[in-house]
């Protein structure tokens, strides 16, 4: 599973040399992005976000503190770039074409590993929304009925060896499609989601579905926000001041007034409605995956030497690294804001 990570890890890298050597520069600036100056001050910083997908309601927070001016205020003139299947997020900030992006931690410290001078800075997530979809009236109601089935999903998903491993079990898995076509059409059909998304296209087509959340049956990684080991170098205090800035942002769009990131995000990706936006912002809270759970000493935006120190210690069990990494190889834990300073 390693060289299949190497290998496309190799591929990015192609591509995205590919990209530059034929000219491509930073995406442009969305409407609405600040200018690169505030009258009386000193010029902003620019800084270059790279989403992991299109526009979506799991980005509210980012386009809240977009919206709000909340970056702008921190002396930052962020552009956010939008996603997809063919986007990079690992290569592009590793080879220095945008300073901030987001992903997985487990897909971060692999690369790391690889060579990649990535640095993780804070949690955009305390918790994956990634789970399984099956149908309301199936026979899989734990991860031990995956036995024999086969499962479609994304690839490099590190939760499949961990559930073979952990459940001694064996399925197949089908690549995703990034649709729902065949679950609506095959009730026998199981396939990787998001819980916060997949499960309400389906539902509004009159189809009930289950949920079983990886991150809730022990392969649980933060979902980060990540940079370029030589930008956190250079510019310290614009990482502070960006972390600080996010946790604002989604602070307010799941507790306050989220009309302000959903009209940005429409803007960009006019699919996602109010109702998903609601659908979203309620399976966010209601599991936690953002805010955490303040019980276990999970805060928003928040990591931990001992959650990151777990997370690896699985990697290695699954070879997925070779060996144990120092944890500031590829972590700090300097660029959050102290919890008084949130008003917490």
């Amino acid at each position: 599973m390693i060289s299949h990570f190497s290998e496309r890890l190799r591929l990015w890298s192609l591509v995205l040399c590919a990209s530059l050597a034929a000219g491509c520069g930073r995406p442009s600036t969305p409407a609405g992005a600040a200018d690169s100056k505030v009258s009386g001050a000193k010029p902003l910083l620019k800084v270059g976000f790279q989403l992991d997908w299109y526009p979506s309601p799991e980005h509210g927070g980012i386009f809240e503190a977009l919206a709000k001016g909340y970056y702008r205020d921190a002396g930052l003139d962020v552009t956010i770039a939008p996603g997809g299947p063919g986007s990079f997020p690992l290569p592009i900030v590793g080879t220095g074409r945008m300073e901030i992006a987001m992903g997985r931690a487990d897909d971060v410290m692999i690369a790391v590993q690889q060579g990649l001078p990535l640095l993780i800075v804070g949690a955009q997530m305390q918790h994956d929304p990634q789970a399984i979809m099956v149908h309301d009236d199936g026979p899989v109601k734990t991860f031990k009925d995956l036995e024999g089935r086969s499962v479609m999903s994304g690839p490099g998903a590190h939760w499949v060896g961990y559930v073979q491993k952990h459940y001694g079990v064996n399925f197949n898995v089908i690549p995703t499609d990034y649709g729902v076509g065949r679950f609506m059409s095959d009730k026998g059909f199981i396939q990787q989601c998001f819980i916060t998304n997949e499960p309400f296209f389906v539902e509004q087509q009159g189809i009930k579905t289950r949920a079983l959340l990886i991150a809730g049956d022990g392969y649980d990684p933060y979902r980060v926000i990540f940079t370029n080991r030589k930008f956190a170098e250079s510019h310290p205090e614009a990482l502070r001041a960006f972390m600080a800035a996010t946790i604002r942002g989604y602070t307010e769009y799941l507790n306050g007034d989220s009309r302000p990131a959903r009209q940005r995000i429409q803007a960009e990706n006019p699919s996602q409605t109010d109702p998903i936006f609601d659908y979203g912002i309620a399976a966010m809270k209601r599991y936690r995956l953002v805010e955490g759970d303040p019980a276990k000493g999970e805060r928003m935006g928040f990591i931990t030497p001992e959650r990151m120190t777990e997370l690896q210690k699985t990697l290695v069990e699954l070879k997925l690294l070779d060996a144990p990494m120092p944890l500031d190889r590829f972590v700090r834990f300097d660029f959050l804001p102290p919890p008084a300073a949130l008003g917490k």
